[in-house]
């Protein structure tokens, strides 16, 4: 990938699965999916159980809900279009792969640099033309990278230390200098899901470091 893999830098960001591509060579990749893939891993995690990441089929209809896993313990199956998909791809480059949310960001930024020194940051973002709330699952279309995973992308790099590329230095300001909950219950995302019911699930994505947990994925599974 040339200069797209941000060589030279201990701390990089790029989106969604090229970026993967483009950061193979990293020791450690840290997957932010904020809404919601990523929230609910540590949700689980943090309540003690299990995650393995599954293929998301559009026929299944079924989607995340982090509201009903706050009591969630045990081995859970959660599909993704976009958080569970990249934990897939990371895990074939051979890099140790993490879940983060603004949750958890400083947990899982202390726990990828015990892992390595070159750390890539994929916020997941969300794609055109997939609607799972009202008129049912369709084709991917392109990539939007949206507010929520770039804030929680630069909670994790804002808790990092090391020589930082722009874009993720970019992304580390971005989320100090962000009222974040008001940006996330603002945002594109954030409103779908609010005028869908599901402020629950917003209202705990929001909550800035109130968890200890740092879910690696070993053997397929996030714990």
């Amino acid at each position: 990938m040339g200069v797209f893999s941000q060589e030279g830098y201990q701390l990089r960001l790029e989106w969604g699965p090229e970026g993967v591509g483009a950061l193979r060579d990293c020791d450690v990749l840290v997957i932010v999916d904020v809404l919601s893939f990523t929230t609910s891993v540590d949700l689980v995690v943090g309540n003690g159980g299990q995650v393995r990441p599954s293929r998301w089929r559009p026929e299944s209809g079924r989607t995340l809900r982090p509201a009903s896993l706050v009591e969630e313990i045990g081995l859970v199956e959660l599909p993704s279009p976009n958080g569970s998909n990249l934990c897939f791809l990371a895990a074939e480059t051979g890099a140790h792969v993490l879940a983060a949310c603004l949750r958890n960001a400083t947990a899982v930024a202390r726990r990828a640099q015990e892992l390595g020194k070159t750390i890539g940051v994929i916020p997941g973002g969300e794609r055109w033309g997939l609607d799972i709330l009202n008129e049912g699952p369709r084709e991917f279309g392109p990539l939007r990278p949206c507010v929520e995973d770039y804030l929680g992308a630069g909670a994790v790099l804002a808790a990092l230390a090391g020589k930082a590329s722009p874009e993720a230095r970019l992304a580390a300001t971005a989320f100090r200098t962000t009222d974040v909950p008001a940006a996330v219950r603002g945002c594109g995302s954030g409103r779908e899901l609010i005028e869908n019911g599901h402020s629950a699930d917003v209202d705990l994505a929001v909550r800035i470091n109130v968890s200890t947990a740092a879910p690696v994925l070993v053997d397929g599974v996030l714990r």
